[in-house]
């Protein structure tokens, strides 16, 4: 039961406005830097020109990872309208992934246009689709069970530092999995230190599992939590029960780009289709027009007929 109204209380202050101790999660405090070519599957999703309710703008950024070659998922409220509502598509000017740079000052990995959102509904997960595929990059696999109790799992991610600036760096850390929910994971930090935890601009960060000889396998993104740096429990959304879903976008919107694209083609090729039975068609009634050559029977001319015997 404590695990549970635990839970409760989390998801309640994540949902009501005002001043409160949750908030969305936004830098790994106490993480350390994640080397050259380590977890090239992290993205950065940065959002230029995001409207807000006093009718401007500001800048913001959230954490991610690379899911297929065209999608990073993230946390579903990095993508809200001016009045705080999650959508199913880009809200600010321009939004940019970077995957597959460690080090943000380099010219590594990839720089990708999201151009359309998919919001899971049930949790707070999003997929963010990428304007190109990325092919060179591993995409992270997503876990079909969920994280057991106990177990160690790594967050990467992009957020502030302790001092309130960007980070230039992937950072890193290990947690251990406290609890888990129907939709959230509750995990702690455990190395570098116990007071590891997410910070601002870490939403939408992945927390994998890392297993000798296998491939890092996603269970839960950033969502909320306390401020930072913090011990103790920090909510994750999972993502093992949105497996099916996760699959089907991806494999959905694949088909569709496919059909899309044989259309456009088809498209394409009407006007020299049809310039080429017009063609054919003047050829014929010129034909038609023209005299026949030759000699010709006259048919008015018949030979007498002879009388019968």
């Amino acid at each position: 039961m404590r695990i549970f109204h635990r839970f409760a209380v989390l998801l309640f202050v994540a949902a009501v406005p005002g001043p409160a101790t949750a908030r969305p999660a936004h830098a790994i405090a106490h993480g350390q830097n994640a080397g050259d070519g380590a977890y090239r599957f992290s993205a950065l999703l940065t959002m230029t020109g995001l409207p807000t309710a006093e009718g401007g703008s500001r800048d913001s950024s959230c954490s991610g990872a690379l899911v297929a070659p065209r999608w990073v998922i993230t946390a579903g409220h990095c993508f809200r309208d001016a009045a705080g509502r999650r959508v199913s598509r880009p809200v600010a000017d321009r939004t940019v992934a970077t995957i597959g740079r460690a080090d943000l000052t380099g010219s590594g990995g990839h720089r990708v246009e999201v151009v359309a959102v998919r919001q899971a509904g049930i949790a707070d997960v999003a997929l963010a689709e990428l304007a190109s595929a990325i092919t060179d990059i591993e995409p992270l696999r997503v876990a079909a069970a969920p994280p057991a109790v106990g177990e160690v799992v790594r967050l990467t991610g992009y957020g502030l530092t302790l001092d309130g600036t960007p980070a230039d760096r992937l950072q890193t850390g290990q947690f251990v999995v406290e609890a888990v929910g129907d939709t959230v994971v509750e995990t702690s930090g455990r190395a570098p230190r116990r007071d590891t935890s997410p910070c601002p601009h870490d939403s939408g960060g992945p927390y994998f599992r890392q297993r000798s000889n296998a491939a890092p396998v996603l269970v839960a993104v950033v969502s909320t939590g306390p401020g930072c740096p913090h011990p103790g429990p920090e909510s994750s959304a999972r993502t093992d029960n949105l497996h099916g879903w996760i699959t089907r976008t991806v494999a959905d919107e694949g088909a569709g780009r496919g059909r899309r694209a044989l259309l456009v083609a088809g498209l394409a090729g009407l006007p020299a289709l049809a310039a080429l039975l017009a063609t054919l068609l003047l050829a014929r009634r010129r034909r038609a027009a023209m005299p026949r050559r030759g000699v010709r029977r006259d048919l008015s001319r018949r030979p007498p007929v002879r009388p019968s015997r």
